[in-house]
This record gives structure tokens, sequence and C-alpha cells, in this order.
């Protein structure tokens, strides 16, 4: 009787532990799926997806995927580890009024991807994306509008330590603070690179500031109430460099480099229709690229166009 008592015992803790281990891969799948019609008391699973970004992420492995199977308002969301979030081929949005949309303070080597969404302050909304921490961000294919709450930020990329970002084929804009704000922390730094992104009718287009390393490619600020490109230092040195880029009708300037320790190199640059088009001030740079002769840039049609510092020729 003792022996198959204990038997017994054994057998259920061992059932006990295969059921926990079993939920909890349940709980933590590579992939996961959210659906408009979904409900977040679901595994998140293909045939019984989610509701919500956070419905989902707490039942996605750090380093998955939660994917968008129709569309939907996905609802704001923490991330706090490695995750991608991917809306292709549907309508995946967030709206997220009176409140930041998508808040990110995960380890220093996590990832997060951000891929094919719509991200809509509403009108009141803080910020698109908050970044605090994490190892590299990476916004791809997204629209992020309409955050006009009196910080409102498209993107606020404000690093505790050494962080990447990566924004690709983007639109932000209409946001009453700023398109994308790259400020690290005291203990921060911040490599950015940019491509085919749109930064239009926001405070600003891009401002970067200390410990900040930015370049940016055939992209463009425009129509943004006070500066299109913009870096400032106070305590820490700040670089940006332009190429195939477009300022174009901003209300003060269209490319300006403030203190003594930022730089902005621009080469084949359009700047044009801005209050002033070149703005180096307390001892900031702007470099021009010249190719031969060729300078390189069109800087005309401004209020003033301003002039660079200086001149670099390519290698």
């Amino acid at each position: 009787m003792k022996t198959m008592k204990k038997y017994l015992l054994n057998s259920f803790g061992v059932l006990t532990i295969f059921l926990t281990c079993h939920l909890v891969a349940q709980a933590q799948a590579t992939r996961t799926w959210i659906s408009g019609v979904g409900d977040d008391v679901n595994p998140c699973s293909r045939t019984a997806p989610c509701k919500t970004f956070a419905g989902a992420i707490s039942k996605t492995a750090a380093g998955g995927e939660i994917d968008a199977l129709d569309p939907g308002g996905f609802g704001a969301v923490n991330i706090t580890k490695a995750i991608t979030f991917d809306g292709q081929g549907t309508l995946a949005s967030i709206l997220a009024s009176g409140t930041n949309a998508i808040s990110i303070n995960a380890g220093a080597t996590d990832v997060v991807i951000i891929r094919n969404l719509t991200i809509n302050g509403g009108g009141t909304g803080i910020k698109g994306i908050n970044f605090i921490a994490g190892g590299a961000l990476h916004v791809e294919n997204c629209t992020i509008f309409n955050f006009n709450a009196a910080t409102g930020l498209g993107i606020d990329f404000e690093p505790s330590a050494a962080s990447q970002l990566f924004v690709v084929n983007t639109s932000v804009r209409n946001n009453v603070a700023g398109g994308i704000l790259v400020r690290p922390g005291a203990s921060g730094t911040a490599k950015v690179s940019i491509e085919h992104v749109q930064l239009d009718n926001n405070l600003f287009g891009i401002r970067a500031e200390n410990g900040a390393q930015v370049s940016i490619n055939d992209s463009s600020a425009s129509g943004n109430t006070k500066n299109g490109f913009l870096v400032f230092s106070s305590v820490g040195s700040v670089e940006m460099n332009l190429e195939r880029c477009v300022a174009k009708n901003n209300g003060t300037n269209g490319v300006s480099s403030v203190g003594a320790n930022s730089i902005i190199r621009i080469s084949y640059t359009t700047v044009t229709g801005n209050g002033s088009g070149l703005t180096p001030a307390s001892g900031g740079q702007i470099i021009t690229v010249l190719q031969g002769a060729d300078r390189t840039n069109f800087i005309g049609g401004n209020g003033t166009d301003g002039a660079a510092t200086g001149a670099i020729s390519r290698q």
C-alpha cells in the first residue's frame, strides 16, 4: 500500500511538472497572432488570436514576433524585451489618445522591431514611440502622426545607455512637439540611421543632441514650424550627415547646427523655401561636401540662404 501511494505521488508530481512546462510553453510562443475580432483570453495562436499587442506580448517569447491577421486597432503597449511587431498585409494600427502608443524599456542587448504599423495619436497622444532603453530599435514602413499633447513627439529616442535607432520608409508628421528627437541620457549614446523618411508639419523634423551620431539619406524635412534638421550640443559632441536630403519650407531654419561641439555635413542636399537656409550658431559647424569643383548642394530661395562654415572634398 505504501509503495502504491508513493508511486501515485511520484506520478502526480511528474504530471504536475509536465503540465506546468506545457502551460509555460504555451504562454511563451515564438510567434503569436492578433486580430480585430480576437480576444486576449485566447492563446494568441493562428486560429485563436488575441485582440491587442498588450495581450499578446505576455504570451510571446523574448525575440519572438507578433503578427496582425486582419485590420484592427491593437492598443498601446509597453515593451520590456526583444520583440517584433508586424502588421504587413493588413491595416494594423495603434490609436493612442492621451498616452504613449509604444513605450520601450528593454534590456541592454534587446532588439525591438516595429514594422508596417499606423500609429495615430488621435490629437491628444503623447508620444508615438517612447524609447528609454534597449540595444536597438528598428522602425520600418510605419506612419506616425497626430501626437498633439504638449510633449507630443513622433519618436522620442532617449537611451540611458549605448543604443541604436534605424528608421526606414516611414512618415512622421503632424506632431506638435516634434518629429524625431534623439537625446541620449547622461550615460547614453545613440547611433542613428534614417533612410527614405518624411518629416513633415511637426514642430521640427529631427533634432539630435549630446552623444548622438546621425546619418540621414534620401529623406526630407518639410513644412515644420521651426527647424528641418537640427543638431544641438551643450556638454557633449553631436554630429549629423545629410546625403540626398531636402529641407524645404520650414519656418525657422532648414539646416541648423548649434553649440561648439555640433557639426552637420551636407552632400547632394537641397535647402530651399525656409526662413533661413543654413544656420550655424554658437560655434556650431555646417560643412559642405565638394565633388571636385561641384559643391553638390543647392542652397537657394530661402528668406536668408546663410552659409556653411567650411568644406571638405569627397574622397
